[in-house]
């Protein structure tokens, strides 16, 4: 069987390394970065006859099959767009785009090529999101109506380079209003309200409290209604001085109730993920907790039988799979569940929460992503 070729672009995309190099008829034979130093470092830790490139059109023109984009987010969408015009197949790291237009032109592309996008959403992986998801299936929360993700993730401390030269996360992250990253907690919510959409958002918060004269808000809050009524808190913070919490997750059903744990790391570390179900009121005298892994033999079977090497890929086997996934669609030529639409949706939500919060917290409508779009649904509605 021919081998699969993979480029990947900045050296972020590092990560999926280990998940690469295990499966089968896969090699990675290119890397691109800006950073000399950065590039060096990446090829010696890639290994074989991987050629580098400073400059990503001329990686484009090598026979790679599939370009993993791992490059700072305002980059990811004229990277992926110049990908597909030049035949290849892209995974693209979240957020999908920085502007609407450019989620319209994404989608456009996608089609017009017929390449295979998949969006590189990784906390969807999670063992804990997937188990949670076999429940919801399983019918054990009776009808999912409420949920919360939240991502804790101070990162002041990435404004500047080391070498002290502006980094571009103060303009892209850091320097915009509202919740500019979304999709770590979108993502696996979404993922309990099957066959669900996010129609519209408003967007709250307590202003910009920071003291180093950075333009994002301190935290914001971004509710959404989906197609189906249910209700979603999205929240992000990434200016308050805070311990990290980045997958802080709530699901609530008319039969029972998850949250996730509170303090992963530190002192109060071996808070447990926890559920409890409305079925054990009458054996416990009442609801109460119980850990979340009593359920494990609910997981997909890959995680069970997951390999120490797949394991070794990092977040217990989920950076492995969703790599197996990305290569799996590109063998089957389909598109992948976590497909160019979805990466639009979950991306407009924090695009429009700029103009909500701005606004007092104004309803936006998130437009419906799909095959065809007409032209007429895809301007803002205010």
């Amino acid at each position: 069987m021919k081998k699969i070729r993979i480029g990947i672009a900045g050296t972020r995309g590092l990560s999926t390394i280990q998940g690469l190099r295990s499966i089968p008829d896969v090699e990675i034979t290119a890397m691109c970065d800006l950073d000399e130093g950065h590039l060096k470092d990446a090829s010696e830790r890639i290994g074989g006859d991987v050629k580098t490139f400073r400059v990503f059109d001329d990686m484009l023109e090598t026979d790679i099959d599939a370009v993993i984009i791992a490059t700072p987010m305002q980059c990811h969408v004229p990277q992926a767009i110049a990908a597909m015009e030049a035949g290849k197949h892209v995974m693209s790291e979240v957020t999908a785009g920085v502007t609407m237009d450019e989620l319209w032109w994404l989608c456009e592309t996608t089609e017009k090529y017929r390449r295979i996008y998949m969006y590189a959403e990784n906390y969807i992986y999670a063992p804990k999101v997937q188990l949670v998801r076999k429940l919801v299936e399983a019918g054990y929360f009776g009808e999912t109506y409420y949920a919360e993700g939240a991502y804790l993730h101070d990162i002041r401390d990435l404004a500047v380079y080391p070498d002290g030269k502006t980094s571009w996360r103060s303009y892209w992250q850091l320097g915009k209003r509202g919740n500019f990253y979304p999709t770590h907690s979108i993502g696996p919510v979404m993922q309990w309200f099957p066959g669900d959409r996010i129609t519209e958002i408003s967007t709250f918060s307590p202003g910009i409290r920071n003291s180093v004269g950075l333009r994002q808000d301190s935290g914001t809050t971004t509710m959404c209604r989906t197609e189906k009524g249910n209700l979603l808190s999205i929240r992000t913070d990434c200016v308050s001085p805070r311990p990290h919490n980045m997958d802080n997750y709530l699901l609530q059903g008319t039969k029972g109730i998850f949250q996730s744990s509170q303090y992963g790391k530190g002192n109060l570390a071996g808070d447990l993920d926890r559920v409890s179900f409305t079925d054990s009121e009458e054996k416990c005298g009442g609801m109460d907790w119980e850990d979340l892994m009593k359920y494990s033999d609910l997981l997909p079977d890959r995680y069970k039988n997951a390999t120490p090497e797949q394991r070794k890929a990092g977040h217990d086997g989920g950076d492995f799979f969703i790599v197996k996934d990305f290569i799996d669609a590109l063998k089957e030529e389909r598109q992948p569940e976590l497909d160019v639409y979805k990466a639009c949706e979950w991306t407009a939500v924090g695009l429009l929460s700029e103009l909500s919060v701005t606004n007092g917290g104004r309803t936006m409508e998130v437009p419906n992503f799909r095959k065809n779009t007409p032209v007429g649904e895809m301007f803002t509605k205010l």
